[in-house]
């Protein structure tokens, strides 16, 4: 096992690995920016060290500071949690060229499922469904309108190589297909520094639902149950919960099969997570793969007991997975919800400053708080505005929604404006009560009626 191991990311999910490692007598060690010397992750690892300038380009996703401060540290071992440097092939590559553990696939199956053109053609391989779309990279207009007008519209464009929103956009008729393209291929290349595309057909009044899975170098494959992440704002996930209400027994038998034989077909190595798009007769479409811990992994944590962060951690250092797909049983119901340091009102712009007061309600029985908060903490302009994910467990959906909406009303966050009362609002809503939400039901439904009970309250006022 290892004996030091460093934590290549920031904020609340930094904090959830030390914790791990930790429990697991495992030396930590944190990397920060120098707008971040103060953060929660820095003051609990056992070591430390500042890689950059505030700005992630200078510091979290700069390779060579980063491996320089696992090198001079001695780690044997980078997590690289999510977001940041957690997807990128050549990063991890370079991890392994100066003899440092990965705790993650390869880096040539990042590369592979990183491209997502690539990785829909490799699923076709292994005869998983996927979504009908493009069968190769798109590099311009001309090639996007043929395929677009061969499946028919609405098209998803979407980034190759991109994740997380970015590079993508709607297209419902021809009339919008350059403007878009142009757009979301600068994006792209902005972001990712790869500016091929894809199309795939739209898929109206559909679930995203995603499966956890985790394979060892011995073949071992270990599916969790599947979660529920349709509530989502522009391509961005505000609520995950599992199990998903719309699976039946048989359905989940049959995506657990699915995405064994996927990761299976790769050679695929300690977690990820498979996400489809499924439809309202339940059949279920491959959409993409994420190579690493998700946001949202907490709700299969409390459903199964298990603890993902060590069972990486054991499969990174060649052990054999402790648990088999038998021993994993469903218990109860989770739901996490995003705490954003953002104003909704105002379209959800970021919000930045110091943390006068933070109380997270962090008692009674299945309740869970992942964030790195603190009294006098400073919320930073230059990162991703999530600053708490709270999550409630329960017997049931409908006690663990009402066990969620306790925890996020006795929230309180003084110095900064919270995503707090649109969570509340959220929790309030019929459709979402009653688990009648697809993707695009917070967009076109709720956000329009919740906007204009903002517009009467300010002119009440």
């Amino acid at each position: 096992m290892f004996k030091k191991v460093l934590v290549a990311n920031r904020g609340e999910v930094a904090v959830r690995i030390i914790r791990t490692l930790k429990e697991m007598g495992i030396k930590t060690v944190a990397i920060y920016s120098t707008a971040d010397k103060n953060s929660l992750h820095v003051q609990i690892a056992d070591e430390a060290i500042c890689v950059g300038g505030p700005k992630p380009a200078d510091s979290y996703i700069n390779m060579k500071n980063v491996i320089s401060a696992a090198v001079l540290t001695g780690s044997e071992a980078i997590h690289p949690g999510y977001g940041f440097l957690s997807e990128n092939a050549m990063f991890a590559e370079m991890v392994g060229d100066v003899n440092i553990k990965w705790i993650g696939p390869r880096p040539e199956t990042i590369d592979l499922m990183g491209n997502k053109e690539h990785a829909r053609a490799e699923m076709r391989k292994a005869q998983v469904p996927v979504i009908p779309g493009s069968l190769g990279d798109i590099h311009n207009v001309d090639e996007a309108r043929e395929v677009a007008n061969e499946i028919g519209y609405p098209v998803l464009l979407k980034a190759a190589a991109g994740g997380g929103g970015k590079g993508m956009r709607f297209i419902y008729k021809d009339e919008e297909l350059e403007e878009n393209f142009t757009n979301a291929q600068a994006e792209a290349k902005l972001n990712y520094g790869d500016e091929h595309m894809y199309l795939e057909k739209v898929m109206l009044d559909c679930r995203h639902i995603e499966m956890q899975v985790v394979r060892d170098h011995f073949g071992n494959v270990v599916c969790l149950p599947e979660r529920n992440c349709s509530l989502q704002r522009r391509n961005q996930k505000v609520m995950e919960e599992s199990p998903a209400a719309s699976m039946t027994p048989a359905l989940r038998e049959d995506m657990m099969d699915v995405v064994t034989k996927a990761v299976n077909a790769i050679d695929y190595e300690n977690t990820g997570t498979i996400e489809f798009l499924q439809d309202q007769e339940g059949k279920f479409y491959f959409m993409e793969m994420n190579t690493r811990i998700q946001v949202e992994h907490p709700v299969s944590e409390m459903v199964t007991g298990l603890d993902l962060v060590r069972l990486q951690v054991l499969v990174a250092a060649g052990e054999e997975l402790p648990v088999k797909q038998e021993d994993v049983k469903i218990k109860g119901h989770a739901i996490e919800m995003r705490l954003t340091a953002e104003k909704p009102e105002a379209n959800f712009a970021p919000s930045a400053g110091k943390i006068d007061f933070v109380f997270l309600p962090t008692g009674g029985p299945g309740v869970r708080i992942d964030s790195a908060l603190y009294n006098g903490d400073m919320i930073q302009p230059f990162y991703d505005s999530m600053i708490a994910k709270l999550i409630a467990h329960d017997d049931t959906r409908e006690e663990a929604l009402a066990k969620l909406e306790r925890i996020i009303d006795e929230t309180s966050v003084v110095g900064v404006s919270t995503s707090k009362d649109f969570q509340l609002a959220l929790l309030q809503d019929e459709g979402i009560k009653n688990d009648v939400f697809t993707t695009k039901y917070l967009e076109n439904h709720f956000l329009p009626e919740w906007e204009k009970t903002l517009t009467s309250s300010n002119e009440a006022e």
